[in-house]
């Protein structure tokens, strides 16, 4: 470990009950603003069956409907890398409080927007492009919200607690689509008779709620120490810096990155979406098996963070991918059959111990790759890049299985993946190894 290293680990100590308190701020900052990343995430994609294509890509076909709509929830992803950079380069040269305060006011008045717009009815084919332009700056905020939010609790944590204090932000996956979930079955109850009415607007709406709570609690913190010490030593680019010297890192981190983003689009977007086309009951074995899943994460990414903290989150992340790949060949063909029960509880298992193994130990995984100079960006790049490429898996697979029953290649094309993110985690350099070739 590089004297650098050690210095950051030495001064994440608190040293007074003040900042013990800045450190909670801090874990409840990244907590709070993942959440609304993700509760934006899961408003899209929870309404994109029934509500988004009818309201703004109405067409004979379903099919087409829901491409287009997959499309659209892309095109989110694909701004993310750019919201990573320049994210990445203001909390890299100006401080990590700046960038995150920005980043969650770009995603939350950009969700807020989207439950302004007018529809396809009353606006025409403005309704859609205004539709993708809010998407981008909300994928643009989003790019540089999750690797701040974890440099935040990692930067501030003890020795030997850096994967548990960064499990705070990934809890907000779970919380974000328990959130979401529960607004839209609020909605589903008050009713809209089958058809897109006002109440779809509900979700986007409350979004400011969160938003507030998150700035409130995010303007109260402090810069983290890592900033502060390194502060001098700042790249001028950050990002080309972070390229230039950790081509590995990044390019296998990103591969691990992909798996796990594929994990989220596969069960919670996909595999919903086509389920909900079979009829409602599928559709609500599968948003149930979500539920519990999510239920079960919340639980389980803290537990298995603090056994990253031990044995190392490369091994945890490998055991997250090998549980997931177990679980999507039985979880789809109960799918495909009608076993609506198994379909629920290999769900939960998928998202619920499986992701919560990979995503809870990630953060400590990737933010060991970057010294403090250039780790915002860095982070932020490899994480983004991976996420950009498995948004594209809804829509992949909606092309590959169109209208037929067989999910098939979508299965295999899962297990594909996972086995490239299982050997990338396995050959991305630990932080030891990183340290002892400078």
């Amino acid at each position: 470990m590089s004297t650098q290293e050690r210095t950051e680990e030495a001064t994440a100590l608190p040293k007074s009950r003040a900042e013990q308190r800045n450190v909670r701020r801090t874990l409840v900052s990244g907590a709070v603003g993942t959440t609304i990343e993700w509760y934006d995430l899961y408003l899209y994609s929870s309404a994109s069956a029934l509500i988004i294509g009818p309201v703004f890509f109405p067409s004979g076909s379903s099919l087409t409907g829901q491409l287009a709509v997959f499309g659209t929830f892309a095109a989110g992803f694909v701004a993310r890398p750019l919201g990573g950079l320049f994210f990445g380069h203001l909390g890299d040269r100006k401080g990590r409080k700046s960038a995150l305060v920005a980043t969650m006011l770009l995603m939350g008045l950009a969700t807020f927007a989207i439950g302004l717009l007018p529809d396809y009815r009353q606006a025409g084919a403005l309704a859609p492009i205004l539709l993708v332009a809010l998407r981008v700056l909300q994928g643009i905020g989003i790019g540089g919200e999750w690797g701040g939010a974890v440099l935040l609790a990692t930067e501030n944590a003890p020795p030997g607690r850096q994967t548990l204090y960064s499990s705070w932000s990934a809890a907000g996956f779970p919380l974000g689509l328990l959130a979401s979930t529960s607004v839209f079955s609020f909605v589903d109850y008050i009713g809209t008779d089958g058809q897109p009415s006002w109440q779809w607007r509900l979700p986007f709406l409350s979004s400011l709620f969160l938003v507030g709570v998150g700035l409130f609690v995010r303007l109260r913190i402090k810069e983290t120490p890592s900033f502060t010490e390194g502060g001098r030593h700042v790249a001028r680019v950050p990002a080309l810096e972070a390229l230039r010297s950790r081509p590995l890192p990044i390019l296998t981190g990103a591969l691990v990155a992909l798996g796990t983003g594929l994990i989220v689009t596969t069960f919670s977007v996909y595999l919903v979406a086509w389920a909900a086309r079979q009829g409602p009951a599928p559709g609500q074995s599968a948003l149930h098996g979500l539920m519990i899943g999510a239920a079960l994460e919340c639980l389980l990414i803290p537990a298995w963070a603090a056994l990253a903290d031990r044995i190392g989150p490369h091994l945890v992340i490998f055991t997250g991918f090998v549980i997931c790949a177990a679980a999507i060949v039985p979880a789809a063909g109960a799918l495909s059959s009608g076993r609506l029960m198994d379909s629920a509880l290999l769900f939960a298992t998928a998202l619920g111990v499986g992701h919560a193994a990979v995503y809870g130990s990630l953060a400590g995984l990737l933010t060991r790759l970057f010294p403090s100079r250039h780790r915002y960006s860095g982070l932020a790049l490899t994480y983004q890049m991976g996420s950009t490429v498995a948004s594209a898996g809804p829509l992949v697979a909606t092309a590959l299985v169109g209208d037929a029953q067989s999910i098939q290649p979508v299965v295999t094309l899962f297990l594909v993946v996972m086995a490239l993110a299982g050997a990338a985690v396995l050959i991305t350099p630990s932080a030891h190894a990183l340290a002892a070739r400078r």
